[in-house]
């Protein structure tokens, strides 16, 4: 069983020392981090956190799934791996790729580009 415990609907005002010791109650903590958005540095409302024990990462989803939280039932469970396929920005494998067609892109058709 994983050690590693997604925990969803946090409030924004959450931080990672706050949900670290909200978890050591459990067992001792690895590591916790609250997902920030890059581009406004608030939380995205959700975290993982890692514990030292399988034991000890289910007594915390146990007792900590669905407790509210600033008025909020957080979700508690463990961490799903990450889809295979899937790159930066969810574009695939290969992440962004530009169009395998001939005639679009940069210098094959003339000025522009390419024919439409």
């Amino acid at each position: 069983m994983s050690r590693k415990i997604y925990v969803g609907n946090l409030p924004y005002s959450v931080t990672d020392s706050i949900l670290e010791s909200n978890f050591a109650e459990f067992g001792g903590v690895a590591s916790s981090k609250v997902m920030m958005d890059r581009e406004t540095g608030r939380s995205k409302g959700f975290g993982f956190v890692e514990m030292a024990s399988a034991e000890v990462a289910q007594a915390a989803i146990n007792g900590l799934n669905g407790m509210f939280v600033d008025g909020r039932s957080i979700t508690v469970n463990l961490a799903r791996p990450r889809e295979e396929g899937r790159g930066p920005g969810g574009d695939g494998v290969q992440g962004f790729k530009a169009s395998n067609r001939g005639d679009v892109g940069y210098g094959n058709g003339g000025f522009g580009g390419g024919r439409y």
